[in-house]
């Protein structure tokens, strides 16, 4: 895509769609106007402009050719994809990211909600986000306030028929687990079903099962909710429950191959888990935009293979480096006691509360499976864990030893 200024105009080129036009008006109102048209054929169909007032600037880039559509229960299933509007709210997030470009290579209508500063910690500026997102309409928003993402949509002027939602807290912190776990995430919800849509699916997580941090708590809460509406009628919803990502496990690659221990709790065997790559599971999530056998279903999802316990990926990651295995084993004991030292603190100091709340995601990760859990035996299970897609742990390890972790930045807090 090209961008070309001619004193108030601005024209922006792309190849695969059409032309965008931006005439900012000289009128005292200060607004502009945007008009659609399309690059390959004349067309004489007349667009209503769209006006954004300085007092609520929102940028609105890549739009493709796209018509209102009216949704219905299950019409958009009948639709050629390039029919379908998808709305995808958490576009910016690391899983979000390969939703959007999963559904763009699949010729969904796909409109990306984003924040004016996105990534961690609100590094990437607004050119910075339309590249990350090219192929899809990108519309800056505020998801966290109900009243501005509802007037963001309006604006749009066409309705919905998905809402896939990648929204997930960054930190885990207990406050920004409840803003962003369950209320943004209802808000995509209540705004996507005012705007048309009649199925969402949400991006979870497997260990929700076991529910003892608050980001899990928040994420259930919503589940019940989403479930509730499917039982009202005329509308579904795929939950999807993902097992751990490559990059959660590859925090320690660099380390290792600069000749550092592999760090594992106890004896390397409490926990299991069976990774799956970020594009497979983009590819699962958006199977399920269309998929009727995965309507009204959570859905657990692993990668290839059998479960792997940390044990034998500090091996795994050895022997492709060639080297000795070193581990530094850790007893769990150590964070249990920190743990309740800063549950202590947080009677005196509430502003430790996040800080405790870290320290229990640690532990939990440290010593709950990713997997399946049996709920009348209480085990987890490898054989009862779905697996999807192609990618290896392995593979994954080979790459990142070869070109690092650029791309890969885990969130803001991590338990190495």
């Amino acid at each position: 895509m090209s961008l070309c200024f001619s004193s108030n105009l601005i024209t922006l080129h792309s190849p695969k769609h059409q032309n965008l036009f931006i005439n900012f008006s000289s009128e005292p109102s200060q607004c502009f106007k945007l008009f659609r048209i399309s690059s390959t054929t004349p067309s004489t169909k007349s667009f209503k402009p769209i006006k954004f007032s300085n007092q609520r600037f929102k940028l609105y880039a890549s739009l493709t050719q796209s018509q209102p559509v009216e949704a219905t229960q299950s019409s958009f299933r009948d639709k050629s994809p390039k029919d379908v509007n998808v709305l995808v709210v958490g576009s910016t997030g690391y899983i979000g990211n390969f939703v959007v470009k999963e559904l763009v290579r699949r010729g969904f209508n796909v409109v990306a909600i984003a924040r004016e500063r996105s990534g961690i910690r609100g590094k990437n500026d607004k050119d910075e986000t339309l590249a990350q997102l090219r192929g899809a309409n990108v519309c800056f928003s505020d998801v966290t306030n109900l009243n501005t993402f509802e007037e963001s949509l309006k604006i749009l002027g066409f309705s919905f028929d998905v809402v896939v939602s990648c929204l997930a807290s960054r930190s885990g912190g207990v406050k920004d687990s409840w803003k962003i776990d369950y209320e943004a995430t209802r808000n995509s919800l209540v705004a996507g079903k005012k705007f048309g849509a009649s199925h969402f699916v949400l991006l979870s997580a497997i260990c929700v099962q076991k529910p003892l941090l608050e980001f899990q708590r928040a994420k259930l809460k919503f589940e019940a909710e989403l479930m509730k509406e499917a039982e009202e009628g005329g509308f579904t919803y795929s939950i999807v429950r993902p097992t751990a990502f490559f990059k959660s496990l590859g925090g320690q690659v660099e380390l290792v191959k600069d000749g550092k221990p592999y760090v594992m709790f106890g004896d390397g065997k409490l926990c299991a888990c069976k990774p799956i790559s970020e594009p497979d599971l983009a590819s699962f999530i958006v199977d399920c935009v269309m998929s009727e056998d995965k309507i009204n279903r959570v859905l657990p999802i692993g990668g290839p293979g059998k479960a792997l316990t940390p044990l034998e990926q500090g091996e795994m990651l050895f022997k492709l480096l060639g080297k000795e295995p070193k581990f530094l084993k850790v007893p769990i004991g150590i964070m249990d006691f920190a743990i309740g030292v800063l549950d202590f603190l947080v009677k005196v100091f509430p502003s430790l509360e996040d800080a405790a709340e870290f320290g229990k995601i640690g532990r939990y990760y440290a010593a709950e499976s990713m997997l399946i859990l049996d709920p009348e035996t209480g085990e987890y299970s490898d054989e009862k864990t779905p697996s999807y897609g192609n990618d290896t742990l392995e593979e994954f390890f080979a790459r990142v030893l070869r070109e690092g972790m650029a791309g890969q930045e885990l969130g803001e807090q991590t338990i190495f």
